[in-house]
């Protein structure tokens, strides 16, 4: 439930005499919709989020009323409005801003769609992209959050977390293979994060959506890794070369370059 020992949203003890147990539950109602369930009934609400129908519909209402949800008296969905709440933290970020041009001249040099993500808990988030083409079956747009452990980019933040943190992702993470041939235990996804970490770049082949492949490569504030940034691929695309291995290394080159250019804007900016 979401009035349990922890907060669903935030992971703070539930007694805490700082908690708002209304405010978690708003908030989970409103994470209850994703890509997978942009529309839902009152039942399906309840059912995500563990609440009772009747907790459920007073939320959902009342956030009709604020006009962060819209209805037609059956189904509910999110509004516009929703991007509202993400705003003033992605606004509050040089990164975006910093990161936007360089992904531009990325996505403008290989002809591919690039982005930038940050890590949230277990996904990752995006925070800025520059789409050539759609090639996911997913529309991928800022704000959009996939599991940190199936993406390119996640591996890379994965990779670079202290042991500590790393034991507390892994601990919480659910892995499983989202397509056939995929990473889907503990142990695989170590092996891959310890190879990440030390060639300093990731390439994903198909392992988040059949037909997709990406290079990510980390983005560094000093010492620190505080984001990273990849080029998605057309897996058919990349096959078609006439050496489909020298392309895959010409991507990843320019990757690692524009992630250490936007790395050093970081590091100018502080």
């Amino acid at each position: 439930m979401i009035d349990a020992a922890k907060d669903a949203v935030t992971g703070a003890p539930a007694a805490s005499d700082q908690y708002v147990q209304s405010l978690a539950r708003g908030l989970a109602v409103i994470r209850a919709f994703d890509t997978d369930h942009p529309k839902m009934t009152l039942t399906e609400v309840a059912a995500r989020t563990d609440l009772t129908r009747a907790t459920a519909r007073r939320f959902l209402y009342t956030l009709v009323e604020l006009g962060y949800v819209r209805t037609d008296g059956k189904i509910f969905a999110l509004t516009a409005k929703v991007l509202q709440l993400g705003y003033a933290y992605l606004s509050g970020l040089s990164l975006p801003q910093l990161a936007q041009p360089h992904l531009e001249e990325l996505s403008l040099q290989l002809g591919e769609s690039t982005s930038a993500a940050v890590l949230e808990g277990a996904d990752i988030a995006y925070v800025a992209r520059v789409a050539a083409r759609r090639i996911m079956t997913v529309g991928i747009t800022v704000g959009t959050r996939f599991p940190a452990y199936a993406t390119s980019m996640g591996r890379v933040l994965l990779a670079a977390l202290p042991p500590a943190d790393l034991e507390e992702y892994l601990a919480g993470a659910e892995i499983r293979p989202l397509t056939p041939g995929a990473i889907g235990t503990r142990k695989e996804l170590l092996e891959e994060l310890a190879a990440v970490r030390a060639q300093g770049w990731c390439l994903l082949d198909q392992e988040l959506e059949v037909g997709l492949m990406s290079v990510a490569a980390p983005v560094r504030d000093g010492a620190r890794v505080v984001a990273a940034i990849n080029v998605s691929l057309q897996a058919q695309s990349v096959a078609s070369r006439p050496d489909p291995e020298a392309y895959l290394d010409s991507v990843r080159a320019a990757a690692v370059a524009t992630a250490a250019l936007i790395s050093a804007d970081l590091s100018a900016g502080r």
